[in-house]
């Protein structure tokens, strides 16, 4: 079986970013995902289609085919009154590298990384995290199979979880402490 529209596929993989490893998934815990469906970027699918159990893999996504290019529209500075509750500040939730949920004005929820921290405003970063950057990926496809018509209906981790201690559960695969799905 190949990897083609549909199909389940669980892969391995190392992502690095200027020589730097930036992500492991080790092949006991593999990404997986339904293949066609958007779940990765778009030449990632490309760099795959048609790959074989066993066959192993490595590109290089440029920042267009990644996440872009840094917009500098996304880095906005905002007054710090903003993060108060009940006229205080959380201590440390201000801190250069936290991520933290926010909410545009139409109600979007986005995440926002801390940039600087001043005397009265807060530099947040709307980016995505990889944006700008080329990303290299290595790996192995450790798996392919059939999606089910409830996969393909409700998404890969919509459905209950059969734990390999006979617990279910929804997609909290931590939920029941056994260590693993199937």
């Amino acid at each position: 079986m190949e990897i083609n529209v549909n199909k389940v596929v669980s892969l391995s993989y190392t992502l690095e970013v200027d020589g730097d490893v930036i992500e492991t998934v080790a092949a006991e815990k593999p990404m997986m995902f339904i293949f066609g469906t958007g779940y990765l970027l778009p030449k990632f699918e490309e760099y795959i289609a048609g790959k074989k159990v066993g066959d192993t893999f490595e590109f290089t996504l440029t920042e267009d085919e990644g996440y872009g290019k840094v917009n500098p529209d996304a880095i906005v500075e905002l007054p710090k009154k903003l993060f108060e509750v009940e006229g205080k500040i959380e201590e440390g939730l201000l801190s250069v590298g936290n991520v933290l949920p926010m909410m545009d004005s139409e109600g979007n929820r986005l995440n926002g990384a801390i940039d600087e921290v001043k005397d009265e405003t807060v530099v947040m970063n709307f980016n995505h995290p990889l944006a700008g950057a080329a990303l290299h990926f290595t790996g192995k496809v450790e798996a392919i199979r059939e999606a089910t018509e409830t996969e393909l209906t409700n998404g890969l981790f919509n459905e209950k979880v059969q734990h390999s201690c006979g617990d279910s559960c929804g997609s909290d695969c931590s939920s029941c402490g056994c260590g693993g799905c199937h």
